[in-house]
């Protein structure tokens, strides 16, 4: 898509929002002045991103003859939020992003010449908005090694009157305590080794809050696009509740959700243990048009808590996770589940295997330096990775993040490497070790 074309529907859509958030901003709240004129603040960051990665000689990712791979990447993003009065808001984020290198270059050519990597193992570039309700990503320009492209990914009209919240619109969501594993959020979650959390993307989805004293419930609604067709099918949307309670000093969550026609429950609880925090969060898929052998369940459960050593402030986590529609060491027969594909796919689950362990240490080095460390283990291969990074105020406003991913375990487990049949010839899956560094400027 040439340039950045909005439809006529959604230039009607945003033009409403608009009238609606600056006519209500005329209206007082109770005992409150009006705000007029309606009150804008802007803000965002420039990042600069590079890195440097490894594949071994007989990985099937490694589909352009080059090593190193590097890659580079630069985004501007614009924050902005229009205030009418206390109650009334419409957010507006947009990015422009730039990148190219390596990983563009193999991509491309490796669907250009039929690779065939599994769904989920296809190096991943950009933002596709196939499935969302609004397409609002255009391509300014892309070859086989560098794309540019630019989207909206907040749009959305916000209202808070005092029994709550609703907002319409693209706007991002998180359900769950799992901090590095989350299967109780079900729409767009990080990845386990995601470097900064700070902006999800977003998704084009009504969500009401209700406050209830103490307590509060939750509820969305989804709509998607079947991304061959281009038409809205309720079978790929999502509808869920969420209801959070206190109850005897533990703060709890149950969740229901139809999510791509699937029947999914959860329920969460968290509390203190001493000085620590643990949190229990499990979910319950039943997969449409599935037997029950393809129902499956996921638990995560952690505890983390902050101390000081040596007049350093220290923090630390420990993580497990059990995912039952992973598989026990055979991971090629785990590519070849349907279920587990589509969901690698969409970026809803990230491994293959059923138990993890995860552990991560914080150190503050200096006010202005810390040293995060991420370990993430397959308890069964036993393989995993070690992800250190040193994240520095260079000044204000300024960060850097410099860190490294490195993998470890045998040939034939999850992240040491291993072997699926091809239509052409066997392929070895292992995951690429790599060197990085971010550079932002916030405003």
């Amino acid at each position: 898509m040439k340039g950045f074309p909005l439809p006529a529907a959604l230039r009607r859509f945003a033009g409403c929002l608009l009238i609606a958030c600056l006519g209500v901003s005329s209206a007082p709240d109770p005992g409150k002045a009006a705000v007029w004129p309606p009150q804008m603040a802007l803000g965002g960051h420039l990042r600069a991103i590079g890195s440097v990665a490894h594949l071994e000689t007989d990985s099937a990712q490694r589909v352009v003859d080059r090593d190193p791979y590097l890659d580079g990447q630069a985004e501007l993003r614009l924050n902005h939020r229009l205030q009418a009065g206390s109650r009334w808001a419409m957010d507006t984020h947009y990015e422009l992003v730039a990148l190219a290198g390596d990983t563009l270059e193999s991509r491309s050519a490796s669907i250009g010449a039929g690779a065939g990597l599994p769904r989920g193992y296809l190096p991943q570039t950009g933002v596709d908005d196939r499935r969302r309700l609004w397409d609002l990503t255009g391509n300014l320009s892309e070859t086989d090694r560098h794309l540019v492209y630019q989207r909206l990914d907040r749009l959305h009209l916000s209202y808070t009157p005092d029994w709550g919240s609703l907002r319409l619109g693209r706007q991002a969501l998180t359900w769950g305590d799992g901090l590095i594993f989350n299967p109780m959020d079900l729409f767009n979650p990080f990845a386990p080794t995601a470097v900064q959390r700070d902006y999800k993307t977003g998704e084009d989805m009504l969500h009401l809050r209700w406050l209830l004293g103490a307590a509060d419930a939750e509820m969305l609604y989804l709509p998607r696009r079947d991304p061959e067709s281009g038409d809205l099918r309720e079978d790929q949307g999502s509808t869920a509740v969420k209801l959070h309670l206190p109850i005897s000093g533990l703060e709890v969550d149950l969740m229901g959700a139809r999510h791509y026609a699937d029947s999914v429950v959860g329920v969460g609880g968290n509390g203190y243990l001493g000085a620590a925090l643990w949190r229990l969060n499990a979910t319950y898929t039943q997969v449409a048009d599935g037997s029950v052998a393809d129902n499956y369940l996921q638990l995560v459960a952690n505890l983390d808590t902050a101390w000081m050593w040596r007049g350093k402030n220290l923090y630390g986590l420990l993580e497990f996770y059990y995912n039952e529609l992973g598989n026990r060491g055979d991971y090629a027969s785990a590519l070849a589940d349907e279920v587990l594909a589509e969901r690698l796919a969409r970026g809803e689950i990230f491994t293959l295997g059923q138990y993890y362990l995860a552990a991560q240490v914080q150190v503050e080095a200096h006010p202005l330096v810390r040293l995060d460390t991420t370990l993430i283990v397959n308890l069964w291969d036993p393989s995993g990775l070690v992800q250190p990074q040193l994240l520095w105020d260079l000044a204000e406003d300024w960060q850097m993040i410099l860190g490294g991913q490195w993998h470890w375990g045998a040939r034939g487990s999850e992240f040491g490497g291993f072997t699926v049949d091809s239509p052409v010839d066997p392929q070895r899956l292992a995951p690429a070790d790599r060197l990085y560094l971010w550079l932002s400027r916030y405003f």
